[in-house]
């Protein structure tokens, strides 16, 4: 059980991840942004409690890997990388800009730390899948996570890629939803229903956990019992808030993916500044 010290420096840690992703986005240009923040504490408790990972050498062969299955969805894995030391902090800035290694989805061929090329939704978990069989073939202890969006487990082949994991007895395998229940264009469910969510996924043979997506205490607890899953893969159903941490964005899909003022700007700056505290030299 992670105690309230390290608790509390996994908690800065998702105060300085979230004003690195407002400063990097900045104003007028579209950006990623409601799913970019509702996924700060997933990334922050991967990187910065559970995975085994050496930032000096990313591409050691022992290493947890992380695919970002949601990949528009990345520069929250951006500024993890780079709070790291695994890619450099004055990068940040260039994101999605003609020839920066920091692309608008996640080029595994261009940007140090990232495991999979994803984006066209459904293939994540899929590309996992096969990580984790691989590891298995060569005896690595390799432990394999992957996050997706709520809106993107619409897709069939996530279906099907769940029952491959199922059949193969993938317990190395974590998925983790980002359930903040908003995409694109609006609601989630009101294209098509994904409840009963957790029972569906107990259908498909997974073990299931449901976590507040927000409460790096349950976040950590969660991928502490996964560790202790045997025969099968787990999934964790995070319940998050769409544009968490910047209140104009909270709860609205309309900043899935769009452009904000240079007063927008300001005022998303102020609020994770605000959260921040003592700690806005970051």
């Amino acid at each position: 059980m992670i105690d309230n010290g390290r608790l509390g420096d996994l908690e800065a840690v998702a105060r300085e991840m979230r004003y690195h992703l407002i400063t990097m986005m900045g104003a007028d240009k579209p950006h990623h942004f409601g799913g970019s923040l509702s996924s700060v504490e997933l990334v922050t408790a991967l990187y910065f409690y559970k995975m085994r990972y050496d930032p000096a050498n990313p591409e050691w062969d022992g290493r947890d890997r992380f695919v970002m299955s949601k990949g528009h969805s990345v520069p929250t894995q951006y500024a993890a990388l780079a709070m790291l030391g695994v890619i450099p902090m004055v990068e940040l800035p260039n994101l999605k800009r003609l020839g920066s290694i920091l692309q608008g989805h996640p080029n595994a061929c261009t940007t140090p730390g990232i495991e999979a090329c994803t984006g066209s939704l459904g293939q994540g978990l899929s590309f996992a899948n096969g990580i984790a069989l691989a590891a298995r073939i060569r005896g690595l202890p390799s432990r394999v996570y992957v996050l997706l969006g709520d809106g993107e487990l619409q897709e069939g082949q996530v279906w099907e890629a769940a029952m491959g994991a199922a059949t193969h007895g993938l317990d190395s395998l974590v998925a983790l939803i980002d359930r903040n229940r908003l995409k694109s264009q609006g609601d989630v469910d009101e294209a098509k229903r994904l409840e009963p969510l957790e029972e569906k996924w107990r259908a498909f043979g997974w073990h299931v956990i449901g976590v507040d997506g927000h409460d790096l205490r349950q976040i950590c607890g969660a991928l502490d019992e996964a560790e202790g899953v045997r025969e099968r893969p787990t999934v964790i159903i995070a319940q998050t808030v769409k544009g968490k941490g910047v209140p104009f964005m909270e709860g609205q899909f309309q900043f899935h993916n769009a452009a904000i003022s240079q007063e927008q700007l300001q005022l998303a700056v102020e609020s994770v500044k605000a959260s921040m505290g003592e700690e806005t030299s970051a």
